[in-house]
């Protein structure tokens, strides 16, 4: 089993890591103010699933091996990278509308699959997975297994935090007086990461 200390030190760290307002953080709030609290927990718990994927990966130890693997790990920053700039553009188009937004527009089932797509589109996730693994190791199997679950049920608790607090009546009002102002900054958030994922792929 991993050691307490080691295994609190991981949590917290991964916790404040989690809460940082990046790509999935800043996407669900946006979906939250958008589409209302009820539609935007399905794309949390697309963002969780998503999570999950690259924490089992790397709890198994294949992390390690998409980071040897240059080829690969290149062509799913490219991927990830005009995913996000996809993203990007969807807000600025939203930004720019004056109609109901695009999330508030996109069926349940097509929320959860966006918030899906979004976390498996960002490879770096899993090197966040392996720092966390590291600093939480004390040995093998039951320790990945623990820390991985306890940071999972993490960042299910921060993309629901997120939701719920975007989701609220103030905020959503909020919304509607700066939506314009909101999507493009949202859209410009979104492709400043596809940027910079795209020409990390470049350097790889």
């Amino acid at each position: 089993m991993a050691e307490p200390l080691g295994l609190l030190s991981a949590v917290l760290a991964f916790a404040v890591v989690a809460a940082s307002p990046g790509p999935a953080n800043l996407a669900a709030a946006g979906v939250a103010m958008a589409a209302g609290r009820a539609r935007a927990m399905r794309f949390a718990l697309g963002l969780a699933l998503g999570l999950f994927f690259w924490g089992v990966l790397a709890a198994l130890g294949m992390g390690a091996i998409l980071q040897s693997t240059g080829w690969v790990l290149t062509g799913l920053k490219v991927a990830g990278g005009f995913y996000l700039l996809w993203l990007a553009l969807q807000s600025l188009r939203a930004a720019r509308g004056t109609d109901t937004t695009i999330a508030a527009r996109r069926a349940p089932r097509r929320l959860f699959w966006s918030g899906l797509m979004l976390n498996l589109s960002n490879p770096k996730a899993v090197f966040a997975w392996m720092a966390t693994l590291s600093l939480g190791m004390g040995g093998a199997g039951q320790g990945y297994l623990l820390l991985t679950v306890l940071c999972c049920l993490i960042g299910l608790i921060n993309y629901i935090g997120w939701v719920a607090f975007f989701s609220t009546g103030v905020m959503m009002r909020a919304y509607l007086r700066g939506r314009r102002w909101i999507e493009a900054t949202v859209g410009l958030l979104l492709g400043a990461a596809g940027v910079s994922l795209l020409r990390s792929s470049a350097t790889q």
